[in-house]
């Protein structure tokens, strides 16, 4: 009797530690807060995740840049230490040019061309460098239209950028859009920004309603004005040390997990633009459009830009996006 039990306990401690060790753990690092609209896709993509693996992989999100900065936590995606972000895109300018196409300053009018461009033969295309890089690119969610905002003036016509202190990221594309539109381009990541717009170390930034809205920069920015100069995706990423020890099956759970997660992140981003517009002016923040012919005219003005970068991304890949927005 005690040998049979001995055999069942055994067989128990062999099977508890056999399902254990078959929970697949991964930190997701966010840049952005949890009640953004990256936040919220990364949330939605964990509980995916976790349902459609019944409990087999277990994400858990950093949210507000606890882990870094999109280049900090990229570079640890591509050493390992690190499984999943959801960088902008044009972080991954550094490594892989190609990207630059879709920091093309006014590229996109509307979302719907963006989608067109992201979720077809491009944005896979796009996505296929990435694994020489130590990295996987699962889809494209949403960050949004970037508009402007200061502390000295709205901006309605291109001569209100001239001799702005402008935040930039570490992209060479951002600042030389900035330079076209004749501010003056500082770069700083994104959990620098709040404190240099207090001190006014800046002047002015562009992102999408959304983040200014949940970074809460209207506590430390005047001026908001709808100039729609480029558009940003998020692209969610996975180390490639990491996916390569997941099975194929957990491999397809992950990435079906991120379309689906695309899906309902789109819809939160488009939501909260319009919502964080309305709860901005409701805080003060000065707000204006930028008729479309004057937008035209910042696009005529930052066209050196598109030449500047057609070479590095190619032209046969910038024809190709040309062709499919037509």
């Amino acid at each position: 009797m005690k040998i049979r039990t001995s055999l069942l306990v055994g067989l128990l401690a062999a099977t508890l530690s056999s399902s254990a060790w078959a929970v697949v753990t991964a930190k997701f690092a966010v840049t952005l807060p949890e009640k953004s609209h990256q936040g919220q896709g990364v949330a939605k993509f964990a509980e995916l995740v976790k349902q459609k693996s019944n409990g087999e992989i277990v994400i858990k999100p950093y949210y507000s840049g606890a882990l870094g900065n999109d280049v900090q936590v990229t570079s640890a995606l591509q050493g390992g230490t690190i499984e999943f972000t959801v960088p902008q895109t044009t972080t991954l300018t550094g490594m892989v040019k190609a990207y630059e196409i879709l920091d093309f300053p006014f590229l996109f009018k509307n979302s719907a061309e963006a989608d067109k461009v992201l979720d077809g033969p491009v944005g896979d295309k796009l996505l296929t460098t990435l694994p020489a890089h130590g990295l996987v690119g699962l889809a494209y969610w949403e960050n949004g239209f970037f508009n402007a905002t200061n502390n000295k003036h709205p901006i309605a016509k291109v001569e209100d950028f001239e001799g702005l202190k402008f935040r930039s990221i570490q992209a060479r594309i951002t600042q030389e859009t900035i330079k076209a539109l004749g501010a003056n381009p500082v770069p700083l990541a994104v959990p620098e920004l709040y404190t240099a717009l207090e001190t006014h170390t800046i002047d002015g930034q562009g992102t999408p309603n959304a983040v200014i809205a949940a970074l809460k920069l209207y506590e430390v920015q005047k001026f908001l004005s709808i100039t729609q100069h480029s558009y940003g995706a998020f692209i969610p990423l996975a180390s490639k040390a990491f996916w390569d020890k997941l099975t194929p099956e957990q491999q397809k759970i992950v990435k079906d997990s991120a379309f689906e997660a695309r899906v309902y992140q789109r819809e939160v981003a488009r939501a909260q633009s319009d919502s964080a517009r309305e709860a901005m002016a409701k805080h003060g923040m000065k707000i204006n459009d930028v008729s479309d012919a004057e937008r035209e005219r910042m696009r005529e003005r930052v066209q050196p830009v598109w030449k500047m970068f057609t070479p590095d991304v190619g032209q046969d890949l910038f024809d190709q996006v040309m062709n499919e927005l037509k």
